[in-house]
C-alpha cells in the first residue's frame, strides 16, 4: 500500500511541475488570462461575458428595481 501511496504522490508533483514549467522558467511568468474580458480584442469589439453584460444592463438601466432596498 505504500508503495502505490508513494509512486502516486511522486506522480502528481511531476505533473504540477510539468503543468507549472512556463510560469517556473519565464521572468515574470504568470497563468494566461483566458477570461473574455481579458482579451483585448473582444473589448475592442464590444464582446463581453454574461456577467458583465448584466451587471452593466443592470447599472445603466434607470427603470431597474434597487436590489439592495429595504422595505
Amino acid at each position: 500500500m505504500l508503495p502505490t501511496l508513494l509512486l502516486t504522490l511522486l506522480i502528481i508533483a511531476i505533473s504540477f511541475a510539468l503543468l507549472a514549467i512556463t510560469i517556473i522558467i519565464k521572468k515574470n511568468g504568470r497563468f494566461p488570462n483566458i477570461h473574455i474580458g481579458g482579451n483585448k480584442h473582444m473589448r475592442k469589439r464590444g464582446i463581453k461575458c454574461a456577467q458583465s453584460q448584466d451587471k452593466d444592463a443592470r447599472r445603466n438601466n434607470p427603470l431597474a428595481v434597487k436590489e439592495n432596498s429595504k422595505k
